[in-house]
């Protein structure tokens, strides 16, 4: 299924950043329960390229995999190269875009200003990460959306259950949720009951 189609049915992006992911499978099952489809694996994490290819390998057929905070070619040739289904940039890196479209992976480039928006379009790419999200609020997105009808914005950075339904309105496709997802020690306890009721409740919303 084309990416987009699976993006805007799932209306919920977990960006999950962590230092060390370890075994990633249990939480992404957890995640699953709630209702999330999409997850992406930031690549701040040393272990990320293992989390991404040991979730595609157990849960191919239930969750769409990709790779964020991914800066350079290298690091989008890694990403795809593990399984990533999609990367990520939190900035404009035209480099980055070109690589992935080339392997034929969608790129959601980073940007916030009128200006990355259409620094973005022109790498080739329709999807839009408008990021930090919490800066400009819905509004910001709002405003956006009307000089770049073609983008497609996935705001992230600040999302949560309680506000990510008015950035849908505001002309969203789908909102990155991270750290409200994983309720305070709920990954270190093992407590995935717990987050997949926090990602119920952000599917809920949307």
């Amino acid at each position: 299924m084309d990416f987009l189609v699976r993006l805007e049915a799932a209306r919920v992006v977990a960006v999950l950043r962590s230092d060390v992911y370890g075994d990633p499978v249990p939480l992404a099952r957890a995640l699953m329960a709630g209702g999330i489809s999409v997850i992406e694996y930031t690549l701040t994490g040393r272990d990320a390229l293992a989390a991404v290819a040991r979730v595609r390998e157990a849960l191919a057929e239930s969750v769409t995999v990709g790779a964020g905070t991914v800066l350079s070619p290298a690091e989008a040739d890694a990403a795809i190269a593990a399984g990533a289904e999609f990367v990520v940039t939190p900035a404009v890196r035209p480099r980055v875009v070109e690589r992935a479209l080339a392997h034929g992976v969608p790129c959601v480039c980073g940007g916030f200003t009128a200006t990355e928006v259409a620094a973005a379009l022109d790498c080739g790419t329709e999807l839009v990460k408008v990021f930090p999200a919490r800066l400009g609020g819905p509004d910001h997105l709002r405003d956006l959306a009307g000089p770049f009808p073609r983008a497609r914005f996935v705001p992230t950075g600040g999302i949560t259950a309680e506000n990510a339904s008015a950035y849908l309105r505001a002309g969203a496709v789908a909102v990155g949720i991270g750290s409200a997802l994983l309720p305070a020690g709920a990954v270190t306890r093992g407590d995935w009951d717990a987050i997949s009721v926090a990602a119920r409740r952000a599917v809920s919303a949307v």
